[in-house]
């Protein structure tokens, strides 16, 4: 019997919840066949089997977070020389060898589920035939089998109607079951997957002592360069957003201020100052927030990182990234005026030590030169971990950043 305990798969994750088993107690899978689906704080992994056999036994539920060395599943192997295979961890793996599993991300499983939708009759139109949500939601809108016809008994020969109507097909109405106004219903939903993670990292980012400033840019002359470079940008396939000039100017202020690129090492007493930039991005996805990594990012241009942007973002919502693509960030941005907000107090990503949120670009009446005129203006909130950042500091790098988003022709100065 092999017993197959839950492998180290790097970044410092210690434990995992265990999302889906994709076999059961008696199949028989190969080396190397997806057994089950673990969700780890960074992403969601396909667990291999490292040998061949018969699943004897499995020892952890759906829902449950097991640690790092814990068993798992215990497997009858086939033949008794058959060594172990170091297994290599991929999020959301494409698995081979194995044509009656359907592809699919757990998060695309759930809403199978709750539509009703058989995954094994949806084709799918993602990579090697991966079903996404998009074609759950397609199969949900064909036609479904019309509600059952019920046929009203024949009435009675009293009633002088005769029976040719006895077999008249009729659907009865289903009247909804409507509460009494003194009931209070109270539903009950476990908190797992992404979303628990997420609780998990919010309550670790919140012994942070948080500080927030709020400033805003005229980012006028960045939506006139913007509008520029778009045709040349959509030539070479690349949609250029305003997002990676942001990602520009910040690293050019981190440069400046190298303490927002650091993080606190409270254990050893000591800051680690970091001399590489891998910029986080927060990415809004179905069950929750994830953010994907642009490593690197001083080392790429403007259409390198606007391709990288559209790549990571269209792979975070197929919770298809790998682990190394949502680790080791030094500094995170989040947009969210992409959703229509204006301001808010973005949250830090531990262990970092700063988070830069950017709202909804508004035009509005400004003073120039005495006159009032209309501007595009770009919200900006900067929160900061007071332990290693002041006040004063966070001002000084919040106006470093505007003059460089208010003039971008500065930043051809480092432009690669």
């Amino acid at each position: 019997m092999y017993e197959f305990k839950l492998p180290d798969v790097g970044e410092g994750i210690h434990e995992a919840e265990i999302l889906a088993w994709l076999v059961k107690a008696g199949d028989t899978v190969k080396r190397d066949q997806p057994i089950l689906e673990i969700q780890t704080d960074k992403a969601v992994v396909e667990i291999p089997s490292p040998v061949s056999g018969t699943i004897a036994e499995i020892r952890a539920e759906p829902g449950q977070v097991v640690t790092v060395g814990q068993v798992l599943v215990v497997i009858e192997a086939e033949g008794a020389t058959e060594k172990p295979k170091t297994v290599a961890h991929t999020a959301v793996s494409t698995p081979t060898g194995s044509p009656q599993r359907v592809l699919a991300a757990p998060a695309v499983r759930k809403l199978a589920l709750e539509l009703g939708i058989d995954l094994t009759q949806v084709a799918g139109s993602g990579p090697a035939g991966r079903v996404l949500p998009s074609d759950v939601r397609k199969a949900a809108e064909q036609p479904q089998t019309p509600p059952q016809e019920i046929t009203q008994p024949a009435p009675s020969p009293e009633n002088g109607k005769g029976s040719e109507r006895a077999t008249t097909p009729t659907t009865l109405p289903t009247a909804p079951i409507r509460p009494q106004p003194d009931q209070e219903t109270v539903e009950e939903e476990a908190l797992h997957g992404l979303r628990r993670r997420i609780a998990e990292r919010m309550e670790q980012a919140w012994q942070i002592p948080h500080v927030t400033t709020f400033d805003e840019v005229d980012v006028t002359n960045l939506i006139a360069l913007r509008r520029h470079l778009q045709p040349e940008a959509e030539r070479r396939g690349v949609r250029l957003t305003y997002l990676p000039f942001i990602i520009k100017a910040t690293i050019q202020t981190l440069k400046e201020f190298p303490y927002f690129n650091a993080s606190l090492d409270m254990a050893n007493q000591k800051i680690l100052l970091r001399r590489y930039y891998h910029i986080g991005v927060a990415t809004a996805v179905p069950e929750g927030l994830l953010v994907p990594v642009i490593r690197h990012a001083d080392q790429q241009n403007l259409l390198q990182l606007a391709g990288e942007l559209s790549r990571l973002t269209e792979a975070a919502r197929q919770r298809a990234l790998s682990l190394a693509e949502l680790s080791g960030s030094t500094f995170t941005i989040t947009n969210f005026g992409s959703f229509g907000a204006q301001q808010g107090t973005p949250i830090i990503n531990p262990p970092e030590v700063a988070i830069l949120g950017c709202g909804r670009i508004e035009e509005k009446p400004v003073v120039r030169e005495g006159q009032i005129v209309a501007r595009a203006m770009l919200p900006l909130a900067l929160s900061f971990d007071h332990r290693l950042i002041d006040g004063a500091t966070a001002g000084s790098f919040l106006n470093r950043l505007k003059m460089l988003l208010a003039d971008p022709n500065l930043l051809w100065l480092e432009l690669i």
